[in-house]
């Protein structure tokens, strides 16, 4: 049986890439199988980025194949888009760098799985938005509450409410997309994502640093500004006894810093 997420290494960076064609919308197994390449990279110490893409030209992913959940009952929906959520938040607390690339339309339950990655890479003329109040649904994988963050409430519900699907530029004018790529093709696109993600990587990107970054970032949003101070000054303390930080250390002012990611 092919496989629903691919997987792939190299120099650093890990592309794990949503395949079910034409549109990538996930399973429950799709879905198994990326909480699983998740924790693959997560374990690699060689890993120290990750590239999530979607297959083709033209679908980053549409969200969760609601021809399956036509079939199913309310019960497994429910479990079905708590997994899904679960395996979202995974992504996001993974202390690695997570890159969304998308190399196409990224909508509903699709950009939810963008929003949960740390920075969003599009191909020029893609369209994401989350679209599911046109069906009479909503997000429920952590979509809404991301996107209310990431852009603010009444911005969120008004993108929300009317489906809105914006452009690359719409999306990087709003700060959901960092880098817009012009390619030719898919395999071009994933290219230039991936040499962007492996700027992170050692030897002159400090991975160590940015891991910490991330838990700074995402769990002091959520404290009071004292309580997210203090996480800052743990975190940077306990960088200060990694090989890394003695690198940077040792070298300011005379040379570039040579990471091992250690």
């Amino acid at each position: 049986m092919n496989s629903l997420v691919q997987y792939t290494t190299d120099r650093g960076v890990a592309v794990l890439t949503l395949s079910d064609p034409p549109d990538n919308a996930y399973t429950f197994e799709m879905m198994k199988e990326l909480d699983a390449a998740i924790l693959e990279a997560r374990f690699d110490n060689d890993v120290h980025v990750l590239v999530l893409t979607g297959h083709g030209e033209t679908h980053f992913s549409v969200g969760p194949n609601l021809n399956v959940l036509r079939e199913t009952d309310p019960a497994f929906h429910y479990y079905f888009t708590l997994h899904a959520g679960e395996t979202m938040a995974r992504l996001e607390a993974t202390p690695k760098l997570c890159i969304a690339a998308l190399n196409g339309r990224a909508s509903s339950g699709g950009l939810e799985l963008a929003l949960a990655a740390d920075l969003r890479v599009a191909r020029r003329g893609v369209a994401i938005g989350l679209t599911d109040v046109e069906l009479g649904l909503l997000p429920a994988a952590g979509g809404i509450q991301r996107l209310v963050r990431a852009v603010g409430k009444s911005r969120a519900l008004g993108l929300i409410a009317q489906s809105t699907l914006l452009t690359a530029e719409e999306a990087l004018g709003l700060g959901l997309v960092h880098r817009i790529v012009e390619a030719e093709s898919h395999e071009a696109f994933v290219a230039e994502a991936v040499s962007f993600a492996r700027t992170f990587c050692p030897p002159h990107g400090a991975p160590l640093a940015l891991g910490r970054l991330k838990r700074a970032v995402h769990a002091g949003a959520e404290m009071a500004l004292g309580e997210a101070v203090s996480l800052d000054r743990e975190l940077a303390g306990a960088l200060l006894t990694t090989a890394d930080a003695k690198e940077g250390l040792g070298s300011y002012g005379r040379r570039r810093p040579t990471f091992r990611g250690r």
